[in-house]
């Protein structure tokens, strides 16, 4: 009992203690991306995958339009949508609605592609309720330009309205900060984030049609998440994903208690059903001497932050009765584990509005714990996210 008891403790005891390491690591490095060696505008191909609600992707469309950077195309699959609904036409915009429907973002994308008008060097997948930034393309422009092949932009909040949006964002500040721009900055690779990423279009090809993309696709909701799939994919070949965090693209957050459980049930079943493969990259990345696929194994195979928390303090509590000095250890573990969340804020220099919405975060943290018990039957539970908020980007800029 003792053995497994200080097995386990070591295990959380580091993970506890790990993104503060990597934080303090990143401070020593500067980002060495030169925006004067620009010497060429590659040609984008901008994906946009709407279900059920083509109306809510307007006001994105029109950001992208409004770019200064001017060498893309965009393509909207519209899957079981309305075209009543949509009226913007553009020279550099396609709509598609499938019949029959597709039900699924993968086989949205592979739509799209498959009508490229021409041929694309980059492929940029972005959710309906997204808006970009003015300057989104030119900064993604940017990195392709340092030869980079798979560019992750920073996504951050459309909508702060409840406080559970101020929650759902303070995770996200967050992750960008420890997943995303760390381990960019340490040598490793960014967590993809779902949207907002660039990737060398024969290498996005590649990934569609890799087994795991082939199968999944009859798998329904049981399929693993195709930012998770395209990040294996990329690892497996040392591929390294850069963090552009000047691209930046809005995201909607969740506004409710239920809609928190809904998507934390469905990222939740996608973490355990990724671990197979973090631990392959871990194994890999020793096996390999390659940095790159070991801290982005270790990065991913880490447990939610909510697991982490409550693995901790039952542990600590066991310890108190198995051995104390365990306990002792492990309440300076999540005593640093805390204050690097605040640190890592800070570092992020989020808004204010985060800061006084921090006491909503136990509310946040009930409902991920309830979520896990949605988990069991995919099809049924793991619905689709609503999205309402329709604002325009500069509303969001102020303009």
């Amino acid at each position: 009992m003792q053995i497994i008891y200080l097995i386990l403790s070591c295990i959380i005891l580091f993970f506890l203690v790990f993104p503060f390491l990597t934080v303090v690591f990143a401070q020593l490095f500067k980002e060495q991306i030169d925006a004067k060696k620009v010497t060429k505008d590659y040609d984008f191909a901008c994906i946009i995958t709407a279900y059920k609600n083509v109306a809510i992707t307007e006001h994105l469309v029109q950001s992208l339009l409004k770019q200064p950077y001017q060498n893309f195309h965009i393509y909207l699959v519209g899957d079981e949508c309305q075209p009543s609904d949509f009226s913007l036409t553009d020279d550099r915009l396609t709509v598609f609605y499938p019949n029959p429907s597709l039900r699924l973002k993968a086989k949205s994308i592979i739509h799209a592609m498959e009508h490229f008008i021409r041929p694309h060097e980059y492929t940029i997948v972005l959710d309906a309720d997204n808006l970009v930034h003015p300057n989104f393309l030119k900064e993604i422009n940017v990195y392709a330009n340092q030869g980079f092949r798979s560019i992750q932009g920073q996504r951050t909040a459309k909508n702060l309205d409840t406080i559970y949006a101020c929650a759902d964002s303070t995770g996200e500040f967050y992750k960008n900060f420890v997943e995303r721009y760390v381990p960019y900055m340490i040598g490793s690779s960014s967590v993809i984030s779902g949207s907002g990423m660039a990737v060398d279009t024969k290498l996005y090809k590649a990934y569609l049609d890799s087994p795991e993309i082939q199968q999944g696709k009859e798998m329904w909701k049981k399929m693993l998440q195709e930012d998770k799939i395209l990040q294996n994919f990329l690892l497996k070949q040392n591929e390294k994903i850069v963090f552009a965090k000047n691209a930046i693209v809005y995201d909607e957050k969740v506004t409710t208690a239920d809609k928190v459980e809904t998507q934390r049930s469905r990222w939740l079943y996608s973490y355990f059903q990724n671990l197979p493969n973090s631990s392959g990259l871990i194994l890999k990345g020793l096996t390999n001497f390659s940095w790159n696929q070991l801290i982005f194994g270790l990065i991913t195979i880490a447990p939610p932050l909510f697991i982490l928390l409550f693995s901790a303090l039952f542990l600590l509590a066991a310890g108190l009765l198995i051995n104390p000095y365990i306990s002792i250890w492990l309440f300076m573990g999540l005593g640093i584990f805390s204050l690097n969340i605040f640190w890592s804020l800070y570092l992020s220099e989020v808004p204010d509005k985060i800061w006084s919405a921090i006491w909503g975060l136990p509310l946040f943290v009930w409902k991920q714990f309830t979520a896990l018990f949605k988990m069991g039957n995919p099809n049924k539970n793991f619905k689709h996210s609503d999205h309402s908020k329709a604002v325009k980007i500069e509303e969001i800029l102020g303009d």
